[in-house]
């Protein structure tokens, strides 16, 4: 099974589409922004190894040096940029990418070890912080842009001196008596790994991952049978009480997913990103290892139950309504099940970009292990919402925080770069191979038919063409469109053909479609013609061959209209929020010019008349108009000077001022129009 960042390419989103739009200001304007921002900062010329004074400044977040992720801010940007170099090329950025190979190939040492910092600040101390230091992070990312370099140019300029660098950590890390039985504290190069392994099919490559995701957390490890962060603390001489920053206590180890063995734990715990990275390793992991697997297989058994454990503790006691992840600022990561405070003042709220990333990695894999629309329900969930809003319309401004309410100590607003860069060209990278989580396909054998069948499964609807090449199959090169307003209107019209390879005439379909139900569509779907039997499995309508030969156009409808849903009684939160289709909808100021407080005290009204609106300005979207729905301002006067108020006639919650609309607009379009950057998702209900 291909990887989205390789099937990407049999992807070509039609101009002028939703996502064609978006794509296009990342080629044309995302790059040359991010690329500037390399170079004004320093990180473009950092792999030359020379010292830059921003070497000298002290950490922000103790003990990581500011400076540490900059291997993994240039690798995520040559990634990008390869992705989309595949779409248009562009002389200039190709230019980049070629210098900025040569210098990685100019800083690696001789036996393969490739960091900037071990090799300029502090040589010598390579391997002796993997708690901390994110060298294998920075690896892990070499190792993605170095397969995306691959892929594109056709060479092995940046994928051989990684393969060497590989072979290094191969032969450093593992469970032998000469070997470091350590693993990363920010976990990415296991995904990498598996991904390399599928290109290589080097065994070592496959082990080495496997390594780093079993002995993680492992209590009784190496030699000495101790946990390896204790035994590596105490060898850089520092005291359990030597906190890092993001630690609250002592050996707070949950922090990077290893208080315990992935198997025993019970909760998503600790730094959002480094566990969604973490457990799409140890779903790949399953997946490559035992094709087929479930609760009776041995990683089944083992590995995913944890994941499905993982994962429903995630979505259902720990995840926002946009998709994000993680409330905790301190460790960037889960708080307690059901603690979601929407702000600052709240308490927190942080749902990171990456992590959001990250989530719509993991469903991405565990669709691969088995095809059920909850996992792609939240894939497209984070993609329109907390993933999108991570970057600008003009593709020049990022958030990297993502909360649900603003305050006057964190205002909505974008930056154009961040000390710690890590989320905007995630964002470029992930944008730059969309197509991937469209669709995926395979081939299915059959002993009886003449020929395979292909299985196309449609997790994402938008305007779109699949050109799948089926060897094996009577079909030749199948061809599959989609055209639809997505995510503003829910028709989505197919057409499907097939084309004989050697003679370009048409031929047979051999082909299963399975189409997503939207879990906010379910009950009120459509699909024109009607088939004589409905086939549907975990949330997938299943098209056979038959049907698809005699329907080769048909329409699939998903209405969309305006839902006002509640968060989970447990978080205490008596708010409601508006959601259209796949789209969460907030309230700015911009459009509220009287509002001075955040939205806070606003009461609404779940029973108004919401309205729809089209607009064009400064995008096309649809807004929502909730007539009269702000019944007034919460009367907080009783508690003046006071505790707690009540008795008779008093406490109950009381409104002044007068009724207002209000008008509602999707949250990834917040902060792009202006204003004073007071905003909010989720409003006061009585």
């Amino acid at each position: 099974m291909e990887y989205p960042q390789e099937s990407f390419v049999n992807t070509t989103f039609t101009p002028g589409s939703f996502w064609a739009r978006r794509r296009e200001i990342v080629r044309a304007q995302t790059l040359r922004h991010q690329l500037e921002m390399l170079k004004k900062t320093g990180r473009y010329e950092a792999f030359k190894l020379e010292w830059h004074p921003s070497y000298s400044d002290p950490p922000t977040v103790y003990p990581v040096p500011n400076h540490q992720f900059w291997d993994s801010d240039v690798a995520k940007w040559i990634e990008g940029a390869c992705y989309l170099l595949t779409d248009h090329f562009d002389a200039e950025i190709d230019e980049a990418v070629q210098e900025l190979v040569r210098m990685i190939q100019g800083a690696q040492q001789g036996d393969g070890y490739l960091n900037i910092h071990y090799s300029v600040v502090e040589p010598g101390k390579r391997f002796t912080n993997l708690r901390d230091m994110h060298e294998l992070y920075n690896a892990g990312h070499l190792i993605e842009a170095a397969l995306a370099h691959h892929h594109f140019y056709k060479n092995d300029k940046m994928l051989a001196p990684i393969l060497k660098y590989v072979d290094l950590l191969s032969r450093t890390f593992g469970s032998s008596e000469s070997q470091i039985p350590g693993y990363p504290g920010h976990p990415e190069i296991e995904l990498a790994l598996l991904r390399l392994y599928k290109v290589t099919q080097d065994p070592k490559h496959l082990q080495l991952a496997r390594f780093f995701i079993e002995e993680r957390g492992n209590p009784h490890g190496g030699k000495e049978k101790r946990h390896f962060y204790d035994v590596e603390r105490e060898a850089r001489g520092e005291s359990e009480h030597d906190l890092p920053m993001c630690y609250p206590a002592a050996r707070s180890y949950w922090y990077q997913q290893a208080h315990t063995p992935i198997i025993n734990q019970e909760t998503i715990e600790g730094h959002s990103v480094r566990a969604m990275y973490l457990l799409t390793a140890v779903a790949d992991m399953i997946r490559i290892s035992d094709p087929s697997p479930d609760a009776a297989s041995e990683l089944g058994s083992k590995y995913l139950l944890a994941l499905h454990r993982l994962w429903s503790n995630m979505i259902e006691k720990k995840s926002y309504v946009t998709g994000g992840i993680g409330a905790m600022k301190k460790w960037e990561g889960f708080g307690i099940d059901y603690f979601l405070p929407h702000g600052t003042d709240e308490g927190g709220c942080y749902a990171e970009t990456c992590a959001a990333i990250g989530v719509m990695m993991l469903a991405e894999r565990l669709l691969q292990i088995e095809l059920k629309s909850e996992y792609a329900d939240i894939m497209e969930l984070c993609l329109y919402n907390a993933v999108l809003t991570g970057m600008s319309l003009d593709g020049k401004a990022f958030t990297y925080v993502n909360q649900l309410a603003s305050s006057d100590e964190d205002l909505s607003q974008r930056h154009e770069w961040f000390e710690c860069a890590c989320c905007p060209p995630n964002v470029t990278r992930t944008l730059g191979f969309l197509g991937g989580y469209v669709w995926s396909q395979r081939i299915k054998e059959s002993e009886k038919a003449a020929s395979a069948t292909a299985i196309v499964n449609v997790h994402l609807y938008t305007s779109a063409t699949l050109r799948l090449e089926t060897k094996g199959c009577k079909s030749g090169t199948i061809q599959i469109i989609q055209k639809t307003d997505w995510p503003w209107n829910g028709d989505v019209d197919f057409n499907i053909s097939a084309e004989d390879s050697e003679s370009e005439s048409d031929a047979e379909l051999e082909l299963e479609l399975r189409l997503r139900i939207p879990g906010w569509a379910s009950g009120s779907w459509e699909i024109t013609p009607r088939p004589n039997k409905i086939t549907i499995h975990d949330g997938y309508l299943y098209l056979d061959k038959n049907w698809i030969r005699e329907h080769p156009k048909f329409r699939f409808s998903c209405p969309m209209q305006a839902r006002i849903v509640r968060p989970h009684p447990l978080t205490m939160q008596r708010v409601a929020y508006i959601t259209r289709g796949p789209i969460v909808y907030c309230v700015e100021d911009i459009d509220h010019p009287w509002e001075q407080d955040h939205f806070k005290r606003i009461v609404f009204d779940p029973k108004a008349a919401l309205q729809e609106e089209k607009r064009s300005d400064p995008d096309a979207y649809v807004a929502i108009i909730a007539e009269k729905a702000a019944l007034g301002q919460l009367d907080t006067s009783a508690w003046d000077g006071k505790i707690v108020a009540g008795g008779e006639g008093g406490g109950k919650d009381t409104l002044i001022g007068e009724s207002r609309d209000l008008c509602f607009i999707p949250y990834y379009l917040r902060a792009n129009r202006g204003g004073r950057g007071q905003m909010r998702v989720g409003l006061r209900v009585l």
